[in-house]
This record gives structure tokens, C-alpha cells and sequence, in this order.
């Protein structure tokens, strides 16, 4: 599939998310970056803005297996691995597949249940793999997690600890779409509801086959040592406890690469940066206590360290 037939399929993924999401090209664009790049997206909103229902689009978008998983205070790892069901007519065990197998998952409210059932989804999403009595299986490509917490309601929660926030390539928040947009989500779901009428516009072999040309996309080496100074003036910052790591480092390198080649683009600009980094990095830094205290966010940190870190001048271009 020739660049410009790949921009073409881009246009139409967006586009098609909007029929569903009314005003959030942005976050259409930004799932669309972590799908393409390989990663995994952490949504945290209130409820009712659309979170499910963006996920949803997007799979039905590239045409692939949609799976969900609600996750409660009682739930089990085994529910969501799998789990081995001995067949007496048979004489042995056989494994049954839980919700993580597919291509596109959905964990709702994963802050809801506990941190022994979290853990489950880590392997899954950092090795593309699980392993359940002692056999590991493989899981389909593409996959895709979209985790959904609610920022407001801690009572009964369990905090996502740092080695899994860090397994997330992007985190974002939805938002309330504005009077007018508002209007037009109820004018489109007064008669029926947009996303059980909304069709695939890509093949799942064309979603790999764009993952495969992101890797391709040029980063220049100038624009590698911006990201890693980045990283490297979280870690010296007078209101970090702990700065970014050299996996944020990668991910926000893989991030741009994506962001990139959705703007048609076959290497990454310093604005790809600059604009992926608080999205990117927000989750992966601790700020100090006395900095939290004051009302300091790590988006507000993260945007001194981008207006202080000189940029790259030469050009970002193949030569």
C-alpha cells in the first residue's frame, strides 16, 4: 500500500470516529497515535463523556474483534486470562480464552478492581503475550488496550501503581464537549444510536501494514537527544520525586513517529514533540508532595521543562 493510499485511509479512520464523537478529533487522532505506534491508552474522565463509546469506533473502524472487560473489586485474574476447563469426555484440560484475547480491549474502570487482577493485563501488554499454567500464548495482532478510570470517585479504587501507569503510551482526558456539539449528540441519538450503524473503512492487514511503515518514519538524531534532554530535565526538576525513564524516552520517540505519519509526513518535527510530550509523560513522572500540595499538575511541569529545553535548529528532514 503506496504513502498516499495509507493518508487516505488515515483521513477515513478520523472521519469515521467523528460520525460517533462529535468534537474530538484531537482524541480521535491522539487513539489513532497510540494504535498505529503500537501502545496502549489510558482514558480518565467522568463518566458519560464517551469514553467506551470512542474505543468502540475505533475498532469497528479497522474491523477488529472488540472485547470488554469490567473490571470490579471481585473480579480474578482468571477472568480476564482465561481459564483451563478439565473435559471429561476427553480426559483432559481444555483452555478456555478470556476477554484479553482479541485485538482491541476495553478495560473499564480498571482502578475498580484489584492490583492482583491489574497485573494481569501487564504481560499482555508489554510482551504482546500471556502465560497461564505454565504455557504462554501468544496474542493477536494488532492489540490494543484502552484502560477508562474515573478521576473523581476514590472510594473503593485501587491506584494504578507506576509499573503499569508506565505501560501506557498516552494518557488522556475526554473532556465535555461545548453547547453546540452537545446539541448535535442529542440530535443524532434521538432516533438511533450512531455507533450500531458505523462501518469498517480499513482492513485489519492494512492496520498492520501501517504499523509496519511508522517504523519507518525518520527521527533525526538532533531530535533524539531533544527527547532524551527532555526526559533528563524531568529527572532534575525541583518538583519531580521521580522524572521519566528511558522507556518514556521510546515511547514518546514512537509516539511522534505515528503522529508523523497520520500528518502525512515520513519524519518527525520538533512540534510533534513538544505537542506528544505531556501526553506521554504526564503519568510517568512523580511530582513531590510540597509540589502537590501548592496545586502543581505534572502537565504544568512538563510545560516549563518544554518552554526551558532549547530546540533542536537544524532540520528534521531526510537528507
Amino acid at each position: 500500500m503506496n504513502r498516499e493510499r495509507m493518508q487516505t485511509q488515515v483521513r477515513k479512520i478520523i472521519e469515521n470516529i467523528e460520525k460517533v464523537m462529535i468534537g474530538k478529533t484531537d482524541i480521535a487522532g491522539l487513539s489513532l497515535v497510540a494504535l498505529l505506534a503500537e501502545g496502549h491508552v489510558l482514558l480518565e474522565d467522568v463518566p458519560g463523556v464517551g469514553k467506551t463509546m470512542m474505543v468502540r469506533a475505533l475498532a469497528k473502524s479497522v474491523n477488529a474483534s472488540f472485547k470488554r472487560i469490567q473490571f470490579t473489586p471481585d473480579l480474578l485474574p482468571s477472568d480476564v486470562l482465561g481459564v483451563s476447563v478439565y473435559n471429561q469426555k476427553e480426559m483432559e484440560f481444555i483452555f478456555r480464552p478470556g476477554p484479553i484475547v482479541g485485538n482491541i480491549i476495553l478495560a473499564d474502570e480498571i482502578n475498580r478492581t484489584s492490583p492482583k487482577t491489574q497485573s494481569a493485563l501487564l504481560e499482555g501488554m508489554e510482551e504482546k503475550s500471556v502465560t497461564i499454567d505454565g504455557t504462554t500464548l501468544q496474542l493477536k495482532s494488532p492489540f490494543f488496550v484502552m484502560a477508562t478510570q474515573n478521576p473523581i470517585e476514590y472510594e473503593g479504587t485501587y491506584p494504578l501503581p507506576e509499573a503499569q501507569l508506565d505501560r501506557f503510551l498516552l494518557k488522556m482526558k475526554m473532556g465535555y464537549p461545548d453547547h453546540s456539539e452537545e446539541v448535535e449528540v442529542l440530535t443524532r441519538a434521538q432516533k438511533n444510536t450512531p455507533i450500531e450503524t458505523l462501518e469498517p473503512v480499513i482492513s485489519l492487514e492494512d492496520l498492520l501494514e501501517m504499523q509496519q511503515s511508522v517504523k519507518e518514519v525518520y527521527v533525526e538524531e538532533g531530535l533524539k537527544y531533544y527527547i532524551v534532554e527532555l526526559a533528563r530535565q524531568t529527572r532534575k526538576h525541583a518538583d519531580v520525586y521521580l522524572g521519566a525513564s528511558p522507556r518514556a524516552s521510546i515511547a514518546l520517540m514512537k509516539a511522534a513517529q505515528a503522529y508523523a505519519f497520520i500528518a502525512g509526513r515520513d519524519f518527525v518535527l520538533p512540534d510533534d514533540i513538544q505537542y506528544l510530550t505531556p501526553y506521554v509523560f504526564s503519568h510517568r513522572i512523580i511530582l513531590k508532595a510540597e509540589a502537590k500540595y501548592q496545586g502543581t499538575r505534572s502537565e504544568d511541569v512538563l510545560y516549563r521543562i518544554l518552554n526551558s529545553t532549547d530546540v533542536p535548529i537544524k532540520r528534521a528532514v531526510r537528507q
